[in-house]
């Protein structure tokens, strides 16, 4: 029995632990593009973003037989991700800087009233997620744009679900903030 597009991410993940390369390239097919877009939001930087996407799915093939089920694998494929892409800013940082002044700059964002000048709502919102704290961006980035719940969101990012719901209050209000000054009217879900 070959593999379908239509197979589960789960089933996907068991054939791969057993060497099946074309279920690989399915899951690699299905997924690529979601690890790379979240990855990217993280590491801000497309090349390191592309480099994880290779880190990410070498792992999914290392560990395919230790994936236990708990978590939707789309879940634990963004988990890996989010690790790999803290080593690589660590490892980018540390190049350079101690860890307090990495957090600084890993924080910083771009001035808000560029966003002002821009006329496009998705420019607008774009350029306002740029100006989150990284750990509110991420937040933000798993729950709206990949639609984990908090739980999901607590075991990714691996902290108790009411600090998820507590960034996700505080990105929520600095967001709407930025928008408003960005001159976008609509406010935040």
């Amino acid at each position: 029995m070959g593999v379908t597009q239509a197979a589960s991410d789960e089933v996907l993940i068991a054939r791969i632990a057993q060497g099946d390369r074309l279920a690989m390239q399915v899951l690699y097919g299905r997924h690529h593009v979601r690890v790379y877009r979240f990855g990217l939001r993280l590491v801000r930087d497309e090349q390191v973003a592309e480099d994880l996407i290779s880190e990410v799915f070498l792992d999914v093939w290392r560990q395919a037989g230790k994936f236990e089920g708990r978590s939707a694998v789309s879940t634990w494929l963004l988990a890996i991700t989010r690790f790999k892409a803290l080593s690589a800013l660590r490892r980018r940082k540390d190049l350079e800087l101690d860890d307090e002044a990495a957090n600084a700059i890993e924080d910083s964002s771009d001035d808000p009233e560029t966003a002002v000048q821009k006329k496009d709502t998705s420019e607008a919102l774009r350029e306002c997620l740029a100006a989150l704290s990284r750990e509110h961006r991420e937040i933000v980035d798993l729950v709206y744009y990949h639609e984990k719940s908090v739980e999901e969101v607590a075991g990714i990012v691996g902290i108790p679900e009411n600090t998820v719901k507590t960034r996700l209050f505080y990105a929520r209000k600095k967001l709407a903030e930025l928008l408003k000054a960005a001159g976008v009217e609509r406010g935040w879900p």
